[in-house]
């Protein structure tokens, strides 16, 4: 077949530009491939799909390019050009076997046909090289191509990956067609005899000259080029019907010439039209019944007194893609077999280019829907402050993207069981309604919330579900509906659309289908965070409620202020001979006069001063945060009373001055009064298994309560007449600030252990003051040993904090069965044996501490001493109670009297 090396030439003259041009490098330009892509698109044989191949090649790689192509017929890979048969072993059929292309120098001239040697035999010409590119169609070889080149580079690999995919829809597109036969039937029903080969050459230029001008446009400019040629060949008025992409309608984008501004359809359902469609073959009007000119007439504005009916068949699917109508010849009661001899022969040499203008006209018509779903997303995502305006706008969008005549939405009241609606087609459901209520299992939109399919319904009013009394009331008449579940992530149906009457088609399609699915996507996550947004809103307002009254009920009043200070700041020795000696006990001090100590070790300490704290915030201040204590047994204002004290010892008594610089001692200080900030008694692995507030706000990495601690501790700190950093630079308060976040979540036994070993490292080194790690080791040393000073107190003290201790404990083990969880030992009341538990806990947490801050600071052995004293009668108690058991697990204070 020549037409093809025919259509090359007068592409190259005829259209105005050169289509293939052969290049010395490798880079091809993109008007040059495009080119060479499109002529493999208009391959149909062997010789025009070496040529293809041969001209995209070129384009491609260097200079100079000679290809041979074999196709695989009956089992064996054979060449046209010339005429040959590829052995069934060799180098070549290695390369097929691996399937992967092979670069080489040549190959042994045994294998080759005599013409092809001076180009592929080896040895080969210096710089020239051999590709042997097997052509694979899922996972087996229907084609080889051996391609003699100049020397190659790893940079066009990509490029012949994208290049053999386009051969290999080529090679797949000529062996179907060898498979089917000749294109055109010239047989005498098709091929009058009258048509001499004169007239051929003739119809066989002119069908050249229309595809050179069809180049680089648009589908419905393809379609008008077509139709305007035909026309004037058949002297008839001529069109397109394009079958849609669900088989269901025929679409008019161009009739007599003339593109309309909104294309036609005509269903495929009724008549005969379907016929044509269906079984590939010509109608003629005496083919059509009454229906099917009636509704080419109205929908054509057409009177059809003549027509002929010629389909377009997609040569790689076998489907008819189009029918291509001649309406009302001139002159005549009837077209002829030359009318149709001229539309086959007009398809055939047109049919590449418009196969690819219409596939690419899907592509954007994809595109384009694609994009107007992200439009749809960013609409739909800027109104989540409101539920109504969002349903609004999702009614507006999808009416656009469908074309539909209107639209309702309905959200799924489960509790209820039924389907809202408060918005209809855009607007509000009526002055003295403010909803809609049907129930959720009837009707079309109850039977898509039920099921959770899309229901496509065509007639209306032959669908048993369909109520048409409504349509009876209101005037509107309801053709089609195309209804559409709304789901969230989780897949749950929380609402359904209801499209109603398609406006440019007879109903909505398979591509209206896909696209409410797609939409719906879209308007379940954004309802989902609608109504998210709702919740959070309200809950900011109930956190607001309960922020407000939470600070009434912390406000200090004036009075409350004044009435501190009226005591006047006493030093410290007043308050008790032995306050700054190790061996006061802090929890003697009754809880009226705690407040006015904590101010007295602020003034020892030099902090009032130092930092120009207003007495007045100071003592605000320590209210407050006395305040945001809640009352557990032990996490209580008591413990952070006791804590704050130790740390004033540690500094006094083993001379912090000298290792830590004022400000982190300050720091240090007030983290201690602030550690245990709104205890609520429970420990960190609770508020995680009872997924509480705290656990969903920290849990993230961990140390869930210190960071509640340490975030309460801002907030008083932040409310007015609070801020007893008021008067420090701003560096000095962010330093503040971050070494409070170190010191509060150096409170988590979790975290002591994770730095354990860079503690004993210190310690045995040395303390190096001039090393900023060593500065914030000691501060996690000093605040985990204040936090448990309480077990170097004297005995009394010892066993009557332990007792706090497990009522705490035991409170949270009480809570954590009612919950159906199994407590941990130390939390379950009938498990727990106190004595085992405070001799490990003294063991493996208490004395390592104190052993530690010994080593660094001789001066604090006492303690030590005291801790290991307490330890001692741990023991004791342990071996004297195991076989009869203790007394009582709520009360330790038959301890009181053993030592």
């Amino acid at each position: 077949m020549v037409l093809v090396q025919v259509l090359l030439g007068l592409f190259r003259f005829l259209g105005g530009r050169q289509l293939i041009r052969r290049v010395g490098h490798r880079a091809a330009s993109p008007v040059n491939m495009q080119d060479s892509l499109l002529l493999l698109a208009s391959v149909t044989d062997c010789s025009s799909l070496r040529d293809a191949a041969q001209a995209a090649l070129s384009a491609l790689l260097p200079a100079p390019v000679t290809v041979y192509s074999y196709l695989l017929e009956d089992g064996h890979l054979t060449c046209e050009e010339p005429q040959h048969e590829l052995r069934s072993d060799g180098k070549i059929q290695e390369a097929v076997a691996q399937q992967k292309r092979v670069v080489c120098s040549g190959i042994p001239p045994a294998e080759l046909h005599e013409e092809q040697r001076p180009d592929l035999a080896q040895p080969l010409q210096a710089h020239q090289k051999v590709i042997i590119a097997p052509i694979m169609d899922q996972g087996d070889a229907i084609a080889v191509l051996l391609i003699s080149c100049g020397e190659t580079c790893g940079e066009t690999d990509k490029d012949l990956d994208l290049l053999e995919k386009h051969i290999t829809v080529a090679c797949k597109r000529v062996l179907s067609l060898k498979a089917k036969g000749p294109l055109i039937n010239t047989s005498q029903n098709h091929l009058p005899a009258e048509q001499d080969n004169t007239a051929n050459r003739d119809l066989d230029q002119r069908a050249l000259q229309l595809c050179g001008s069809l180049y680089d446009l648009n589908a419905a400019a393809v379609q008008q080029k077509i139709i305007q040629y035909l026309e004037k060949e058949t002297k008839s008025v001529c069109c397109f019907l394009l079958v849609s992409e669900d088989s269901q309608q025929l679409l008019c984008q161009v009739i007599g010439g003339k593109v309309l501004q909104e294309e036609i359809s005509l269903s495929l359902f009724t008549g005969n039209l379907g016929k044509a469609v269906k079984e590939n073959r010509s109608l003629t009007q005496q083919d059509l019944t009454t229906g099917d000119l009636q509704q080419l007439s109205s929908k054509l504005a057409l009177a059809v007194e003549t027509m002929l009916c010629v389909p377009v068949e997609d040569r790689d699917t076998g489907k008819v893609l189009a029918l291509l109508c001649a309406f009302n010849k001139e002159g005549a009661s009837r077209d002829t077999e030359a009318d149709e001899y001229v539309i086959q022969h007009c398809v055939q040499h047109t049919y590449p280019v418009l196969s690819c203008t219409l596939a690419l006209q899907r592509e954007r018509k994809l595109q384009t829907q694609c994009q107007a779903l992200l439009q749809v997303a960013t609409n739909l995502f800027s109104h989540l402050d409101d539920v109504n305006t969002l349903l609004k706008k999702i009614i507006a969008e999808a009416r656009n993207l469908s074309n539909a005549e209107s639209c309702s939405v309905f959200l799924l009241d489960k509790a209820n069981e039924e389907l809202v609606a408060t918005v209809f087609n855009g607007g509000m459901v009526g002055d003295d309604k403010t909803e809609l209520r049907i129930p959720a299992d009837q009707g079309i939109a109850g039977h898509v919330a039920t099921t959770g399919e899309i229901l496509n319904i065509k007639d209306a009013y032959s669908h048993p579900l369909f109520y048409c009394a409504m349509d009876e009331k209101t005037g509107f008449h309801t053709r089609n509906i195309l209804c559409f579940p709304i789901k969230d992530v989780n897949g749950d149906t929380v609402g359904v659309a209801q499209l109603v009457n398609k406006i440019n088609g007879p109903w909505f399609n398979r591509f209206d289908e896909d696209l409410a699915m797609a939409f719906s996507v879209y308007c379940g996550i954004s309802l989902a965070h609608s109504l998210l947004y709702q919740k959070v809103i309200e809950a900011q307002y109930r956190s607001s409620l309960s922020n407000e009254m939470l600070s009434f009920h912390m406000k200090v009043s004036d009075e409350e202020v004044q009435r501190l200070l009226s005591r006047g700041i006493l030093p410290v020795q007043e308050i008790h001979p032995s306050f700054a000696q190790f061996s006061y006990i802090p929890r003697s001090l009754s809880d009226d006069n705690t407040a006015t100590t904590v101010i007295s070790m602020f003034e020892d300490m030099g902090f009032i001063n130092t930092y120009k704290i207003d007495k007045n915030t100071l003592a605000r201040f320590c209210l407050v945060v006395k305040r945001g204590y809640r009352d557990p047994p032990y996490h209580n204002w008591m413990h952070a009373f006791s804590v704050a004290h130790f740390c004033y010892l540690l500094c006094k008594n083993l001379d912090m001055g000298q290792y830590l610089e004022d400000i982190e001692i300050f720091a240090l200080f007030v983290s201690c009064l602030c550690h245990d900030l709104d205890h609520r008694g429970t420990n960190n692995s609770f508020q995680i298994i009872s997924k509480s507030v705290l656990a969903h706000l920290y849990s993230s990495d961990g140390s869930v309560l210190e960071k509640h601690h340490f975030f309460q501790a801002i907030s008083i700190l932040n409310s007015e007449g609070c801020n007893i950093f008021d008067n420090c630079s701003r560096t000095s308060y962010h330093r503040i600030l971050d070494l409070m976040y170190t010191i509060i979540l150096a409170t988590d036994l979790a975290h002591h252990l994770r730095i354990l070993d860079s503690l004993q490292k210190m310690a045995t080194e040395g303390y190096n003051p001039n090393k900023p790690q060593h500065h914030e080791l000691l501060l996690c040393l000093l605040m985990s040993a204040s936090d448990l000073s309480d077990q170097t107190k004297d005995w009394k003290t010892n066993h009557r904090v332990a007792e706090l201790i497990y009522k705490e404990f035991f409170s949270q083990g009480d809570r954590e069965k009612a919950m159906g969880n199994t407590p941990s030992d130390m939390m379950d009341r009938e498990k727990a044996y106190i004595p085992d538990l405070q001799i490990g806990f003294m063991e493996h947490i208490v004395l390592p501490i104190f052993q530690l801050l010994k080593d660094l600071f001789p001066g604090s052995a006492e303690l030590y001493g005291s801790a290991s004293s307490n330890h001692s009668r741990w023991i004791h108690i342990s071996q004297k109670y195991r076989a009869q058991g203790l007394p009582s697990k709520d009360s330790l204070e038959f301890l009181e009297h053993e030592f």
